[in-house]
């Protein structure tokens, strides 16, 4: 259980605060956090996610009205929000008379600390507001309004949508039932509940019957004359929203509006519930850090950069993601990057081609997004290392890989040497396994529901006398796919491996023709470009296969009929697919 290390009066109210680390001493310029918990909570919520930010901050949390010990009114007029601001006021002048204090506010907490950042009472005394699942009632009227008035069918079946995620508002205003349900065990029933929800052991308040009944009062008082009666409320301050993608009380739709009523907006999505303090206290106590050190110091990390983006790019389907494409300087390497950077995601640009990469980078730059350019050897260990440690420690871990980045080699088994092997081999396999790997590793430690593309060809189910290197590369890359997939099924991270076609991406310029003179390789690769053109499969198609492949968790996909045609062939005339294999279409 928690100390009370002060009490704090606000009006006939006597608030209990919590404190973690040492207080600034006079002069001083270490950052004061005050943390605003939510209902039915108290101050003991934010325990873990106060000592990770103990470390370089002068933490304080409080018990709110009616919740922990603090004073429970005794009448449902005592828990407006106006009541509620003048607590808060009344704290932080306790706590950092003379600097502006950092919010940091989920729940109910955030929706009466949107009323403290919009109003004048406290101004000049909140430096920066975190807000977890917690919106301003008045523009959560403004958006209701706002698409009632559309009609538009869309707009109608957003608000039915968070209706029904907000059905405990409408329980809350029942006389006699919300309150009682408490004392009659639902209290008891809490702590199971919140795990289940959270998937996390949870700890919650002593006074946890005390809380949930007298903290429904919270909703009596302010819900219904706010969100019917709206006031334009804005404010000026840095505001960061972190949104827990598995939230069950608020829909994405409801943070649409949001950079209206705050300008100075970073966004960060999670994969993670509602109680995201609870569940990843870290990860909620990093992000706060980092926006603080921003707001104080004016130095914005590159993730906080695209955040800021992010917030401007919300409506778009993946505005927030970070992409990392290998390959991605020509081709449908290139087409993809564009194709998610069209879609409001950041997109990491890597090819051993560094102007290529770099031109990939600026086209998508012009498309809106943030794009950044590296130059990276797929097929060297410690390069592909260096590339994603930067990513993580830059950018943060992604949220989709695409292993795109291959060599072509064709030429009679006999003729390649060890070279040859290694040098496809660390490509096109290693490239996809490192790159699969480094960043899935990434992906698991940050708790992220990403999804993992590796591309193969139709050779990895095509035997051909004249392709075993290249061939036999994209075999393995399809198995690992395979593999790795059932390793990480229930993880929250898909793996796609995409086959595509005889595509018309100039890779057929860059193959190495083995044994035979220059002459003979140069007259190859003009034959097998013809081909390649003549059939047509552009970059765009496998494109756009690849972002269906991400949005519709598919496992394999194929590319182009003649992929289609040698995949069935191969399953039931396999016979006849090795037969074929003798053919010699080099020649």
């Amino acid at each position: 259980m928690m100390t009370v290390q002060q009490i704090v009066k606000s009006g006939d109210i006597e608030l209990a605060v919590y404190t973690w680390g040492e207080p600034p001493a006079e002069g001083s310029s270490k950052p004061v956090v005050v943390l605003v918990h939510g209902y039915p909570d108290a101050a003991s919520v934010w325990r873990q996610t106060a000592e990770h930010l103990a470390v370089g901050h002068y933490v304080v949390a409080y018990d709110v009205r009616g919740a922990g010990r603090s004073t429970v009114p005794d009448h449902t007029a005592a828990f407006d929000l106006q009541h509620l601001v003048n607590d808060l006021a009344a704290v932080v002048d306790a706590v950092s008379p003379q600097r502006p204090v950092h919010l940091l506010a989920h729940d109910w907490g955030s929706i009466q600390s949107w009323e403290a950042v919009t109003t004048s009472r406290m101004k000049g005394r909140i430096a920066s507001y975190t807000t977890i699942s917690g919106p301003s009632l008045d523009h959560a009227g403004f958006w209701l309004a706002q698409r009632l008035k559309s009609g538009a069918p869309e707009d109608l079946a957003a608000i039915a949508r968070q209706a029904a995620h907000s059905w405990y508002i409408g329980v809350f205003h029942l006389p006699v039932l919300a309150p009682s349900a408490w004392s009659l065990g639902l209290d008891k029933l809490w702590p199971t509940i919140l795990e289940k929800i959270e998937g996390t052991p949870a700890e919650v308040s002593a006074s946890q019957a005390s809380d949930g009944s007298a903290g429904v009062n919270l909703y009596r008082a302010n819900v219904v004359k706010r969100v019917l009666n709206p006031s334009e409320r804005r404010t000026d301050i840095p505001v960061q929203l972190i949104f827990p993608k598995g939230d069950h009380f608020m829909i994405p739709e409801i943070w649409d509006d949001l950079p209206q009523w705050a300008p100075n907006l970073w966004r960060r999505d999670t994969d993670a519930g509602h109680w995201v303090q609870v569940s990843h206290p870290k990860l909620v106590a990093d992000w706060a850090a980092e926006f603080i050190a921003f707001v104080e110091s004016g130095h914005e990390s590159q993730a906080l950069i695209r955040a800021r983006h992010y917030a401007r790019q919300s409506r778009k389907s993946h505005a927030g993601k970070l992409v990392v494409v290998t390959g991605a300087g020509a081709g449908f390497g290139r087409e993809t990057a564009l194709m998610f950077a069209e879609r409001g995601a950041s997109v990491v640009v890597a090819d051993i081609d560094i102007k290529a990469a770099d031109r990939t980078a600026e086209l998508a730059s012009l498309l809106g997004a943030d794009a950044y350019a590296r130059q990276v050897d797929v097929g060297n260990g410690e390069a592909m290392e260096a590339f994603a440690n930067w990513v993580g420690k830059e950018l943060g871990a992604p949220d989709i890989v695409i292993n795109n980045a291959g060599v072509g080699m064709a030429g009679s088994f006999f003729d390649s040497s060890d070279k040859d092997w290694e040098r496809v081999l660390n490509v096109n396999l290693w490239g996809v396994i490192r790159g699969s790997r480094l960043f899935g590793q990434q992906m698991l430690e940050a708790g992220k529901h990403g999804h993992i593309v590796n591309v193969a060809s139709m050779g990895a189910f095509t035997p051909s006398r004249f392709m075993s290197v290249y061939n036999t590369s994209k075999a393995a890359v399809l198995m690992l796919g395979d593999c790795l997939r059932g390793e990480l099924a229930g993880k929250g991270i898909h793996v796609s491996t995409i086959c595509p076609g005889f595509s018309n991406t100039g890779i057929t310029q860059r193959t190495q023709f083995v044994g035979v003179s220059d002459e003979e390789q140069s007259r190859r690769r003009e034959k097998a470009s013809k081909l390649y053109q003549r059939r047509n499969l552009k970059p765009e198609t496998i494109a756009a296969a690849i972002l269906d492949a991400i949005e519709n968790n598919r496992d394999e996909v194929l590319v182009g009929a003649e992929a289609f045609g040698s995949r069935l062939l191969g399953r039931f005339l396999p016979s006849l697919s090795r037969r074929l294999a003798r053919l010699d279409a080099a020649g």
